[in-house]
């Protein structure tokens, strides 16, 4: 017998959208888009393939294992099929815009991964984000993440918690200590999975300063309110001049948005080190009950263009629409105007009178030659008939 299975199956990973779900989707979509205009944030459509070259560039070297790659049959250059949206936005603003000012832009669309991000995750997500290029300034980090706690409030993602680092802390720790980049590695994995007593057993084998190692070994308990700060001032003392300037921009930081997002958790995570190797200051996920990772993510990351022939200071987020949808859905309404039914029938009136409902947005349903679904079937609430001379809709 013929397993049917092979032809309808969808790869894991891999989702589909049937017609309620994508007319969701696509409202938010819209409603996403506006909300970004209003900011400033002009919307760019990358392709979804391009040469490997530039899909490996800064922000995506470590994409490059979630890539899919293909040869490309014109040239013979090897393409993959976008894994992220980022580094295209940045090879945008770096190569084609060629703005000194500050470029504002955003996206949504499809991206494609060999392996999802996390445990049962899609691997074909509708990748959203926001990036501001062109400004190295405290205003600006606090712009995108402004913009994006307004996004998840759009959507109504309840119960916000904006998880934030400074990926600059650890960094000036590990030239302090010398670290080769062996080492480093070595203690960024310890540190991302805040195994504590992997630290203080790397540390006691490690040849550094007491000084060094008393604050390596505190910098993973670094974690809590803003009150850490503080905290991490006092241990780091006058030595590590750099730390103390990433705490206090920390700090102005998360009081500013504390100020104008007051429902908002703020949780600091010196050790956050996620995208270390393309952040260069600020790092940070948004958290909601219920939910076993993050709902968005974001961070800085200058210098991203300088591949592309032009450096830029940048600073962005991202996130999934699908994931977005999971709170707006339950709120959201198909168009509650039900669809007419339109007879088969060869009429200039007729046909004028379909024109005209089209044009004012209503949906029109024609009736096929030898069809038998009757106006219900087709979800059809009301009708188009013929009475006393004239084309009218009535109920059903």
């Amino acid at each position: 017998m013929l397993n049917t299975d092979q032809y309808w199956a969808l790869p894991d990973g891999i989702s589909e959208a049937l017609p309620d779900e994508a007319e969701c989707l696509e409202q938010l979509r819209r409603s996403l888009l506006d909300l970004f205009s209003t900011w400033g944030y002009r919307l760019v459509m990358p392709p979804l393939v391009e040469f490997m070259e530039s899909l490996s560039t800064g922000h995506g070297t470590h994409l490059d294992v979630q890539t899919f790659k293909l040869t490309d049959q014109l040239s013979g250059r090897m393409m993959g099929v976008r894994a992220d949206m980022t580094p295209q936005i940045a090879r945008i603003d770096a190569h084609k815009l060629k703005t000194a000012q500050t470029n504002r832009l955003c996206y949504i669309g499809s991206v494609l991964r060999t392996r999802s991000f996390h445990r049962d995750g899609s691997r074909s997500p509708l990748q959203v984000g926001a990036e501001l290029f062109g400004h190295a300034g405290l205003d600006s980090d606090f712009e995108v993440i402004s913009l994006l706690l307004a996004t998840l409030n759009h959507c109504q993602v309840p119960d916000l918690l904006l998880d934030i680092g400074h990926v600059g802390i650890f960094r000036s720790l590990a030239r302090a200590a010398g670290l080769n980049a062996q080492q480093e590695r070595a203690l960024y994995d310890i540190l991302e999975r805040k195994s504590l007593p992997e630290m203080d057993e790397w540390l006691q084998s490690a040849k550094l300063p007491d000084s060094i190692k008393r604050c390596l070994r505190q910098l993973p308990r670094l974690n809590g309110s803003v009150a850490v700060l503080d905290e991490a001032a006092g241990l780091f003392g006058d030595a590590f001049p750099e730390i103390q300037e990433a705490l206090a921009y920390l700090h102005t930081l998360v009081g500013r948005v504390a100020a104008s997002f007051p429902s908002c958790r703020i949780h600091v995570d010196l050790s956050e080190l996620s995208g270390y190797d393309y952040h260069t200051g600020i790092v940070y996920g948004v958290y909601t009950p219920n939910m076993g990772r993050e709902v968005a993510r974001g961070g800085r990351y200058d210098g991203i263009g300088e591949a592309f022939g032009r450096g830029r200071q940048a600073t962005g987020f991202s996130t999934d629409l699908r994931t977005l949808a999971k709170f707006s859905l339950p709120s959201m309404q198909l168009p509650t105007e039900t669809a007419i039914f339109a007879p088969a029938l060869q009429d200039a009136a007729l046909e004028q009178l379909i024109h005209r409902l089209r044009n004012q947005g209503q949906r029109v349903i024609r009736a096929l030659d030898g069809q038998t679904a009757t106006p219900a079937s087709l979800g059809c609430k009301r009708q188009i008939t013929l009475q006393d001379g004239q084309w009218s809709v009535v109920a059903v």
